[in-house]
C-alpha cells in the first residue's frame, strides 16, 4: 500500500481507516442545501494536518495532529476551548484513529514505544503516521492526564480503537506464532483483544474457524464487539479482512458481505447493536468498498456512494441510527451523512463560509455533533473540523 502524502489528504482504512488513493477534493456538482451544520476549525498542534476521529457525547473530540514541520503525529484531544497534547509511549507518533465512545474521561489509541521492533515489521499503525520509524507500537489507554500501554499477547506490537463506559478497550495484539499467511514484512499473527481496566484483565476474542487472525474495532456497553477475522496477510485489511463479525458473549458470527471477498471492515456500532463499516462489493483483493448498515433485523445493507462516486465507507453512528462517513469518486472524496435512509454530501449541509470542503466525516454524538476533516480554503492544510447542528432535523 502506498500513501499519498498530505494536502492530497490521504485516508487509510481498513484495518486501518479511510482508504483512498484517490485525490480529495470538491464535487462542484453536488447542489447545496438547506443549512443545518456550523463548521469550527479545531487547530493543530502546530503542523498543517489534524483530524476529529472521535466525538463522545460530552463534546471531547480526539484524533491526531502533526506537530511543526509535520514529521511526527501525535493524539490530541480538543476539549471546550484547550487543544491537549496526549503524548505518546516513548517513540515519536501516537494517534487516536477510532470513534471510541467512552463518556468517562477515558481515551485509547496507539503510540510507538522507544523500542526497535526486532522482526523489522511494518506494523498496523506506521500507516497512519508520516514516516515508518520501525519503533514497536502499542495500544495506550490515556485518563486523568496519563497515558498507560496495553498489554499483548506475547508479541511486540498492539493497537487499540474503542472502549465503552464499563471500562472494556478493544483492539488487537500480536501474539508469538509465526504465521504462514503473513506477507512480509510481517510475521507474527494477531488477535482481536479485550482489555477490561477495572479487572486488569485481557482477553482474546477468536477469528472464526478456519481463519487465523482477528480484530477488534469498536463495542458497545453491552459488550458487544465488531471486528474482522481472516487470515494474516498485511495486518491492514484486505485479506485479513474477509470476514466482518460480531463477538457476543465472546462468540464470533459472521455479518455477512456485499459480494466481496476482502476488506469487510465493521468500523462501528451503537448501543442497539447496529453497525456499520465498508465492504468490497466484488471480488479480488483490490479495494472496491461501498459503506454498510447491518442490523439484526435486516442483516447487511448497502448504502451506496454519493452520485457519481465509486467507492464509500461508514465510519460513525450515533444512538439515532445516523451514520457518516466518506465517498470518493473521479472528483475526489467527500463526507457523508446518512439518516432516515438518505445518504447526503454534509458539504451541502453546513453554512456558507462556515468551513472548506469536508473530505471526511468519521464519528457522530447522540446530539448530532459531526467530527472529521476539512481543506482549509485559505492555507490548503488538512485540518480537525467540528460541524455543531444549527437545528433542523437532517
Amino acid at each position: 500500500m502506498r500513501r499519498l502524502k498530505l494536502r492530497t489528504v490521504t485516508i487509510v482504512t481498513a484495518l486501518i481507516f479511510p482508504l483512498s488513493l484517490l485525490s480529495l477534493g470538491m464535487n462542484p456538482a453536488r447542489a447545496k442545501q438547506t443549512a443545518i451544520y456550523h463548521v469550527t476549525n479545531l487547530g493543530s498542534l502546530g503542523g498543517t494536518t489534524s483530524a476529529g476521529n472521535s466525538i463522545n457525547d460530552r463534546g471531547w473530540i480526539s484524533g491526531t495532529s502533526n506537530l511543526a514541520g509535520d514529521q511526527t503525529t501525535h493524539a490530541t484531544l480538543w476539549m471546550g476551548e484547550a487543544t491537549i497534547d496526549l503524548g505518546t509511549l516513548g517513540g515519536p507518533n501516537s494517534a487516536v484513529l477510532w470513534p471510541v465512545k467512552n463518556e468517562a474521561g477515558m481515551i485509547v489509541g496507539v503510540a510507538e514505544t522507544a523500542e526497535i521492533d526486532p522482526l523489522g515489521e511494518a506494523w498496523s499503525c506506521s500507516f497512519f503516521f508520516p514516516s515508518a520509524t520501525g519503533h514497536t507500537c502499542l495500544g495506550f489507554v490515556w485518563q486523568n492526564g496519563e497515558m498507560e500501554p496495553l498489554a499483548t499477547l506475547g508479541g511486540n506490537n498492539g493497537f487499540a480503537t474503542g472502549a465503552n463506559n464499563q471500562g472494556q478497550v478493544v483492539g488487537w495484539a500480536e501474539n508469538t506464532v509465526h504465521d504462514p499467511t503473513c506477507n512480509p514484512p510481517q510475521v507474527l499473527q494477531f488477535r482481536a483483544v479485550q482489555w477490561d481496566t477495572r479487572h486488569d484483565e485481557v482477553t482474546e476474542l477468536p477469528p472464526l474457524p478456519g481463519d487465523t487472525v482477528s480484530a477488534a474495532t469498536a463495542v458497545n456497553d453491552r459488550g458487544q464487539v465488531v471486528g474482522i477475522s481472516g487470515i494474516c496477510d498485511n495486518a491492514v485489511g484486505r485479506f485479513s479482512a474477509a470476514h466482518a463479525v460480531l463477538w457476543d458473549d465472546g462468540l464470533a458470527v459472521d455479518l455477512g458481505d456485499l459480494g466481496g471477498e476482502a476488506w469487510n471492515t465493521p468500523m462501528a456500532i451503537n448501543g442497539r447493536g447496529d453497525v456499520v463499516g465498508f465492504a468490497n462489493v466484488s471480488g479480488g483483493g483490490g479495494f472496491n468498498a461501498h459503506a454498510f448498515i447491518w442490523t439484526e433485523a435486516d442483516g447487511m445493507q448497502d448504502l451506496g456512494t454519493l452520485p457519481g462516486d465509486t467507492i464509500s465507507q461508514a465510519l460513525g453512528i450515533n444512538g439515532l441510527g445516523q451514520v457518516v462517513g466518506l465517498s470518493c469518486g473521479g472528483s475526489g472524496c467527500s463526507a457523508f451523512l446518512w439518516a432516515g435512509g438518505v445518504i447526503t454530501d454534509l458539504n451541502a449541509l453546513v453554512e456558507p463560509g462556515s468551513a472548506g470542503h469536508i473530505v471526511f466525516a468519521n464519528d457522530i454524538n447522540d446530539a448530532r455533533e459531526i467530527t472529521g476533516q476539512a481543506i482549509d480554503p485559505d492555507t490548503g492544510d488538512a485540518v480537525a473540523i467540528m460541524a455543531a447542528p444549527l437545528g433542523g432535523n437532517p
